[in-house]
């Protein structure tokens, strides 16, 4: 069967209602989307499937397949490094807080942890502040391919790089309008951080959350990925920060087998916040003042790799934390804590801003 006929008997089963809709299995989940993917599909035929599969709620093996056609329409290298963390922020960034996240990967290379982050410039729902903005901010290409990406991260001076969607996975990226004119959230959404274009001998996907379902069912597709473990944090917008001021869950993966869960009492590491995050200047707002939204965070995000105390220092300690203790770089939490305020103080994270 082609992609057109397959579409056409996909949308017969998943678009009749919320009564007869039917569920589709792995390979037609994967077929369809690599056709949509590749440009096969029809735009109007290609947002039906995707609305579709949302309003009859996606299954898993849907959510499997829809994964399956995206790392087989990218381009995927493997990392010569024994552990790569992979971040996994969403696509869509943040409309009201600061993304302390952006400077996570610098801080993170400087304790022995190469990392990838990846993204792309701006898409529905949110509109937001992304990791592209900020890194253009810092005057760094945004641009790079796979291969180049995977050079930065294998220099040891360096450690770490941001890959675009473009550069990856350009038949995803081409649906950037389409899913704009679709508005709402759809399967994309929850899964395109999942595809992990780097590999390392070990990856582990550092994924935040929001509703309290998401940590299964993200760990079932870091395996499906691929990747070998995963945390789960749930984060300010749906980010990989945990609130500063109050405690927040996170849960550690290996496979699909649930490694360990922890309430994060932010105090415990020492940091001692009235808010939960760094809200945007009141004057700002995403949708007239990206470029100074991205300048105020590169700022502030400098001054903290310097040692500057404050929220984005703290954000910093609280998520590299997460991040050394789920890697099992160090035994505690608190011991990971006082590692990443060594490397913030010492100023040495902000010489890998290049």
């Amino acid at each position: 069967m082609d992609s057109q006929a397959l579409m056409h008997s996909i949308i017969q089963r998943v678009a009749t209602g919320p009564d007869l809709s039917k569920d589709i299995d792995f390979e037609e989940a994967k077929a369809g989307m690599q056709g949509v993917l590749r440009g096969e599909i029809e735009d109007v035929q290609s947002a039906i499937f995707l609305i579709a599969l949302r309003m009859k709620r996606e299954t898993m093996e849907e959510n499997e397949g829809i994964l399956a056609a995206f790392l087989a329409e990218s381009d995927k290298q493997k990392v010569n490094v024994d552990d790569l963390v992979d971040l996994g922020d969403p696509y869509s960034g943040y409309n009201r807080s600061i993304p302390i996240s952006s400077f996570l990967p610098p801080v993170l290379a400087e304790l022995g942890l190469p990392t990838v982050i990846h993204g792309l410039d701006s898409v529905s729902p949110k509109f937001g502040l992304t990791h592209r903005h900020i890194n253009q901010a810092l005057g760094l290409s945004v641009d790079h391919s796979t291969a180049e990406a995977k050079a930065r991260i294998e220099d040891t001076s360096i450690g770490w790089s941001y890959i675009d969607q473009a550069s990856y996975c350009k038949g995803l990226h081409n649906l950037v309008s389409l899913r704009n004119l679709i508005v709402k959230r759809t399967v994309v959404n929850t899964v395109e951080t999942l595809i992990g274009p780097l590999r390392g001998k070990n990856t582990h996907s550092i994924l935040g959350y929001v509703h309290k379902p998401y940590p299964p069912i993200y760990a079932h597709l870091v395996k499906s990925s691929g990747m070998d473990s995963a945390l789960l944090v749930r984060g300010v917008e749906g980010g990989v920060i945990p609130s500063l001021r109050q405690k927040g869950l996170m849960v550690s993966y290996k496979g699909t087998d649930e490694q360990d869960r922890v309430d994060i009492e932010p105090k415990s590491l020492g940091i001692e916040q009235d808010m939960r995050a760094i809200s945007f200047p009141g004057e700002l707002d995403v949708h007239n003042n990206i470029k100074e939204l991205a300048d105020y965070t590169v700022k502030l995000g400098k001054a903290a790799l310097t040692g500057e105390r404050g929220m984005f220092y703290d954000g910093l300690v609280l998520s590299a934390s997460l991040v050394l203790w789920h890697t099992k770089k160090a035994e505690s939490l608190v011991d990971a804590s006082q590692m990443v305020r060594e490397v913030l103080n010492s100023g040495k994270a902000l010489s890998r801003l290049i």
